[in-house]
């Protein structure tokens, strides 16, 4: 995330706190996967905290480890995971398979990066109060990025819970908020929004 590793982990430990109070809440097994969606954002939010104690002057030398671990639940995991959670609540069949449909596009995308995370070198470094993650390769190629935001948008937007919905709404919001205004580091800006944005997954839980 942008700012700063205090930032980062105070993210992550309040998120790992409401997904934890969210899983406990989700009676129903079907409910759990999307119930674990701030849980695995905190622990993305707190690998990114320390990726930043590791680019700090004198920081840890060994970054490897919380680099790749936030890579891969920002590039392979959510695209995957995330049509997986919303199917699994819905009800409706012709939203049913819509959104399976998008779970295959997930997939894809997912194996797409996941492949690179082992077969590549991934790096990153600080630039205006931000972390910015280099790849050697084209990481944004059009058709992966149309895919990644069918995934992860518009399963949400495919759901029959209003809720839901508006998650998705506002995820895509925050997307274009990220490329305009924070293009270099939009990756990390982006999934922060959307780390907060996942407490709604707590308001949803509650009121069923």
């Amino acid at each position: 995330m942008c700012f700063s590793a205090t930032a980062s982990f105070a993210a992550g430990a309040a998120l790992t706190a409401v997904g934890a109070a969210t899983m406990l809440r989700a009676k129903k097994s079907h409910q759990k996967p999307f119930a674990a969606i701030p849980l695995f954002f905190g622990i993305q939010q707190i690998a990114e905290g320390f990726v930043w104690l590791s680019l700090a002057p004198g920081g840890v030398v060994f970054n490897t480890i919380p680099i790749y671990l936030y890579f891969f639940f920002a590039h392979a995991w959510w695209p995957a995971y995330l049509p997986f959670a919303v199917l699994s609540l819905e009800t409706d069949a012709f939203r049913k398979r819509l959104i399976l449909l998008v779970q295959i596009a997930g997939l894809i995308v997912g194996a797409y990066y996941a492949y690179y995370l082992v077969t590549s070198a991934i790096s990153a470094r600080i630039f205006n109060s931000s972390i910015i993650y280099s790849y050697p390769w084209d990481t944004y190629s059009p058709y992966m990025v149309a895919a990644y935001i069918l995934a992860a948008c518009g399963s949400c937007l495919l759901s029959s819970s209003r809720i839901i919905q508006i998650f998705g709404i506002l995820t895509l919001t925050f997307l274009i908020v990220a490329v305009m205004f924070f293009y270099a580091a939009f990756v990390s800006v982006w999934c922060f929004f959307a780390a907060i944005l996942s407490l709604i997954v707590y308001l949803y839980v509650s009121r069923r």
